[in-house]
């Protein structure tokens, strides 16, 4: 499925998948090398980018996957793995942000002289191959970004993805320049800083995934403009009560929603539901489900 995704001509999974390539096989070289020298740095620094190989590769399946029609089994598609793997992506970054921050930590505790310094050449090698990354998706370089679409979701956990690795690779860089010249606590205060700044670059999209995911109300609709939705059927002369209005998206630029409606005794429904739908879709519903009973 992805080859045949990779063949039709969508850039951007084909950009992903190189930079996928070129990351796996820096990793590859780059636990060989630690596993020969004896360098555990190397080789748990391996381990990561393996790990965030991983994440991506499942960001190029989802790119792949969310192009299918719907079927019986996934009535609505497939478009929500892109916002799942944007979730992913931003969690994964939540991480590396805690785990950053209390490396600083052991850093500040422990004697500072006994630390290894970090080996600028691997941080540097690092930092150009994301550096092409950041490159490939730099229409999605922004933290608050508004998704018109699920794969632009996607896109852009990608990029802070990339992003937040160059950040991190020119921190240990930093680093080990400050350590070289002998400043104090330089390892603390840059991995402190990269925390920080990895944490404050994702949290947005974790936020907006998260809220996706969790059916929030859809912030592309005031809370306002649905009440005044909800009174304008209440109001209507043949609707006796209106009940269990639900309104969540799907994806970014796709609002489904359902109302459940009790009709009065001897009423006809089809000018309701028509004026109903009409009334919802003009708000931005685009896939409204009506109960009546």
């Amino acid at each position: 499925m992805i080859v045949s995704r990779l063949k039709s001509g969508n850039r951007q999974m084909r950009r992903l998948f190189v930079l996928i390539f070129l990351n796996v096989a820096y990793s590859t070289a780059e636990l060989f090398v630690g596993l020969f020298s004896g360098r555990i740095g190397l080789v748990s620094d391996a381990f990561h980018l393996t790990f965030g190989c991983g994440l991506l590769s499942f960001s190029l399946f989802a790119m792949a996957a969310s192009q299918k029609n719907p079927d019986r089994a996934y009535t609505y598609g497939y478009k929500r793995l892109s916002v799942l793997a944007a979730f992913t992506n931003a969690l994964f970054l939540l991480f590396m942000s805690f785990s950053l921050a209390v490396e600083a930590l052991h850093a500040f505790i422990q004697d500072e002289s006994e630390h290894k310094h970090y080996l600028i050449i691997s941080a540097v090698t690092n930092l150009l191959v994301n550096l092409i990354g950041v490159w490939f998706f730099r229409n999605y370089a922004r933290i608050n970004l508004v998704y018109r679409k699920a794969e632009d979701m996607n896109h852009h956990s990608v990029c802070l993805h990339v992003l937040a690795d160059s950040i991190r690779s020119t921190g240990l860089i930093l680093a080990s320049w400050l350590l070289g010249l002998g400043v104090k606590n330089a390892e603390v205060l840059c991995l402190g800083l990269v925390s920080v700044l990895v944490f404050m670059l994702v949290t947005p999209l974790f936020k907006t995934t998260g809220g996706v995911l969790l059916q929030m109300a859809p912030p592309s609709i005031p809370s306002s403009a649905l009440l005044k939705c909800w009174r304008q059927v209440s109001s209507r002369e043949d609707i006796a009560e209106v009940s269990q209005a639900r309104f969540w998206e799907l994806v970014p630029g796709h609002v489904v929603g359902s109302i459940s409606l009790q009709m009065k005794d001897g009423m006809d429904d089809r000018s309701t539901l028509q004026y109903v739908h009409g009334l919802y879709h003009d708000l931005g519903v685009q896939d409204l489900t009506v109960q009546v009973y």
